[in-house]
């Protein structure tokens, strides 16, 4: 069970796939960790950078931003040749917090980082409090990584991200994607999976399991060019009811919340 977030601890473990590059570890499988379905491209299997960690994220994310390129755009309408953009949460108050009706496209609509959200379930929900007020044991077991907010999708343990230029409804392609997830107890209790335009699967890798007990986790994969158009997040083995606990507590299944959001900057298809 992870604890209430008290720092980030100068011990973690960082588990970095770079496909062609020296100093780090490889995958005996040459397309990298994950998915070989032979409907990726064979240039988008080829490319992917895998970026995994537990414990301090700080060079793994350090590592991943930098494999995105360019530095952080502000949250603002339009395209930026290069960069990414980041999602905290931070930018979400008052009556969208704590409840189950968070929008998905306020960080497009709203806040323009490019990113509208989908869910196979009835809404999302941005809390400030660990889910607390949905029950108490949450707030010992969901810690937030950029405090104080986590998210959730609402009903589903599924969502997916879509990339737009920014503030706009144009659609859009990112070379990379990454997120932090906050209790993962499970191999394989979170995973994303990245598609391009075509809806052709180009990758499928899974967050490693928490190493200390502030909960965190990291994956991240960048390409060598935009290719991403949709990245679908299982976040946990079922949704966070309120009702339900943790695979740690004495529950059933893991249940994972989630934090930051990082992506490289949309670029319109052409």
């Amino acid at each position: 069970m992870a604890g209430k977030f008290g720092g980030r601890l100068a011990a973690g473990i960082v588990l970095l796939t770079l496909v062609g590059a020296c100093g780090y570890d490889h995958t005996s499988n040459p397309t990298g960790y994950g998915d070989t379905t032979p409907n990726a491209t064979e240039a988008a299997r080829a490319e992917p950078r895998v970026i995994r960690a537990t414990g301090d994220l700080t060079q793994a994310l350090a590592e991943f931003r930098a494999s995105l390129g360019g530095s952080l755009n502000p949250p603002a309408p339009g395209e930026q040749a290069t960069g990414r953009r980041e999602i905290n949460w931070d930018a979400v108050s008052g009556a969208l917090l704590n409840v189950d009706t968070f929008p998905g496209d306020f960080f497009n609509r709203v806040s323009p980082r490019g990113q509208i959200f989908t869910t196979e379930g009835t809404g999302f929900r941005v809390s400030d409090n660990a889910l607390a007020d949905l029950n108490p044991a949450y707030a010992s077991q969901f810690a937030a990584f950029s405090p104080p907010k986590i998210f959730v999708s609402v009903g589903r343990r599924a969502l997916a991200a879509h990339f737009v230029v920014a503030g706009s409804s144009t659609p859009a392609r990112v070379n990379g994607f990454g997120v932090v997830f906050s209790d993962v107890d499970v191999e394989g209790g979170a995973t994303l999976a990245f598609f391009d335009a075509r809806g052709r699967l180009l990758r499928r890798v899974s967050a490693p399991v928490r190493s200390d007990a502030a909960g965190f986790s990291f994956v991240g994969v960048t390409f060598s060019n935009p290719i991403v158009a949709r990245v679908r997040i299982l976040s946990g083995q079922a949704a966070i009811t309120g009702l339900n606990t943790d695979i740690s507590a004495g529950g059933d299944a893991d249940l994972v919340a989630m934090d930051d959001f990082i992506s490289g900057e949309p670029h319109a298809i052409r």
